[in-house]
């Protein structure tokens, strides 16, 4: 059983930048998709960013594309969701996801195995 912890949301002003860290204890992401969803309140949780197994492809939602990154450290196991200029719309819980090794990253909460508990993100205006 994969276990996931995320670390690093917290409170930032509009423009600024957070990164936020996925640890995995009994498994490995190199071994898994990964990615990254977020759930402010009252919506739906939804997709942000994945990356395949090895690290070669790496997808975004239109909301974050060009200001978010997804990547992995193999040697640490660990998944980093690096975002930069952020907006009060990024405001939301984060949750860091693996699921079966595929070229195809996917975009659905059911497509994955394995959630953290959740980091928050709040950008204020």
């Amino acid at each position: 059983q994969v276990q996931l912890v995320e670390s690093g949301g917290g409170l930032v002003q509009v423009g600024g930048s957070l990164r936020l860290s996925c640890a995995a204890s009994g498994g490995t992401f190199n071994s898994h998709n990964s990615g990254w969803f977020r759930q402010a309140p009252g919506e739906e949780r939804q997709f942000v960013a994945g990356i395949t197994w090895l690290g070669g492809s790496t997808y975004y939602a239109d909301s974050v594309k060009d200001r978010f990154t997804i990547f992995s450290d193999n040697a640490k196991n660990t998944v980093y969701l690096q975002m930069n200029s952020l907006k009060p719309e990024d405001t939301a819980v984060y949750y860091c996801a693996v699921g079966p090794p595929s070229w195809r990253i996917g975009e659905r909460v059911r497509e994955y195995s394995y959630w953290g508990q959740g980091t928050q993100v709040t950008v204020s205006s």
